[in-house]
């Protein structure tokens, strides 16, 4: 009986087992299907030009006798901070173990750390100067020792030059009210002095730089390429206009007029200028008789207005295309770097296209393109004096980024009170603006043209 029961129970195990093993064969050669179907995928896949996102690019693993080279950062990305000339050092010693008091020997510097501070203000400075005088028993009179403090003050003032010229920094470049810099004297270096007290003081300072402004304006003068333009500017409540005169070599001067007519350009440059002058299409530089290259932002800025306020007009749209692919072909002629022959044929061409097309819409009346047509005929000749004179830019850019300050000083303070006020920020618009551009200390060189040591670079 015990032997049929453990045949019995092998046999249930063996049919089990038969069941299992079958289970196996068909899951086997359901994997053997997919497997062939994913071949046959990657076989259709690898036939396409581009992989789908999922399949990774092969990488080509570099030889073991091959060096990894890095590829190396651009010069301005690849600079750590400087370490600082240190003004002070403070050594740190240690001479004892902290954990066992055992004495160290061997000492030497194990790293740095700097640490930035900046030393409290330091007060005003009051000098004083005590003239002697003596008596003359020859001559019967009383006689002082002589006093020239021309280099540390201005006139009769008590501000000296050193404090004068932080002054004007702060009201030039920092753009600080009066006020406020009235509150900072007094808080930091404890100086008080009256709001009149520092307007009487930049007065004088404009003063003192009249014949080095006057230089500069003589050095726009005979500047073979000055840029002009001009903005609003109020005096007293009154309207009036900022004019500007900018070169490539940093030169800034800027002048106030009541007027915007074209008498002003005449007063600025004078009536031997031999240069290019560079504008916008402001009709005030027009009966200015001299080279002149009109600005092709200001006329690609209409264009693309043009274009969109006229979208569904397709002749329009093309009109407008075919100006911008006209100032295109220029800026190639001059990238070419074309002889003076091939310049001169250039501008001949140039020129004429522009003719054409600004005829096309000049006469048509209430058109869309009339406007930009007829400024196209009126200024052909003025449009690429930039491919005749390599040093000429096609924009107005320059003039337009040195008058920028004043602009955002205008709508702060709403411009000046009077006369003399508008003729001071002037002048000091014009010395803190060549200093700037030029990239000098402008508040070093504040010091030494007050302190007649050096005049103006």
């Amino acid at each position: 009986m015990r032997k049929e029961e453990e045949l019995s129970t092998l046999r249930e195990e063996l049919s089990k087992l038969q069941e299992a093993l079958q289970s196996v064969r068909e899951e086997n050669r359901v994997l053997k299907e997919q497997l062939a179907a994913a071949h046959k995928r990657i076989e259709e896949l690898e036939k396409q030009k581009t992989p789908p996102a999922f399949v990774k690019a092969n990488v080509v693993k570099p030889q073991e006798n091959e060096k990894k080279t890095r590829k190396k950062r651009d010069p301005e990305h690849n600079r750590a901070r400087q370490r600082e000339e240190p003004t002070q050092i403070i050594a740190h010693p240690i001479e004892c173990c902290p954990d066992c008091g055992g004495r160290l020997s061997a000492q030497h510097v194990a790293r740095h750390r700097q640490v930035l501070e900046i030393a409290p203000p330091p007060p005003v400075e009051v000098i004083e100067h005590q003239v002697y005088r003596g008596w003359c028993s020859y001559c019967r009179r009383w006689r002082e020792a002589p006093l020239d403090l021309s280099q540390e003050v201005l006139g009769q003032g008590r501000l000296g030059v050193g404090l004068a010229s932080v002054i004007a920094y702060l009201r030039m470049v920092l753009r600080m009210p009066i006020r406020l810099i009235r509150q900072y004297l007094q808080s930091l270096h404890g100086l008080k002095v009256s709001v009149g007290e520092i307007t009487e003081l930049l007065h004088r300072i404009s003063k003192q730089s009249e014949a080095t402004v006057q230089a500069l304006r003589e050095q726009a003068r005979a500047s073979p390429v000055v840029h002009a333009d001009e903005t609003g500017w109020r005096e007293n409540g009154r309207n009036g206009y900022v004019w500007v005169l900018a070169t490539a070599d940093g030169l800034r001067y800027f002048e106030y007029h009541h007027s915007r007519a074209g008498e002003v350009v005449s007063t600025l440059l004078g009536k031997k200028f031999k240069g290019v002058l560079i504008s916008d299409f402001y009709g005030g530089y027009n009966d200015y008789a001299c080279p002149h290259q009109r600005c092709w932002v200001h006329l690609l800025r209409d264009l693309h207005d043009l274009k969109e306020k006229q979208a569904k007009q397709e002749e329009v749209v093309t009109w407008a295309k075919q100006v911008k692919a006209l100032y295109e072909q220029a800026v190639a002629s001059k990238v070419a770097g074309l002889a003076e022959e091939e310049r001169q044929a250039a501008y001949v061409q140039l020129v004429s296209d522009a003719k054409q097309l600004g005829a096309q819409y000049a006469q048509a009346k209430k058109h869309p393109c009339q406007a930009l047509a007829r400024r196209l005929l009126r200024h052909q000749d003025e449009l690429f004096q930039f491919v005749l004179r390599p040093e000429v830019p096609a924009h107005n850019n320059l003039a337009e980024r040195s008058i920028r300050p004043l602009v955002v000083t205008r709508k702060i303070s709403g411009g000046s009170r009077s006369p003399k006020g508008s003729a001071t920020r002037m002048t000091l618009a014009s010395l803190f603006g060549t200093w700037l551009a030029r990239q000098l200390n402008p508040l070093e060189q504040c010091r030494l043209l007050l302190s007649l040591k050096s005049p103006l670079p």
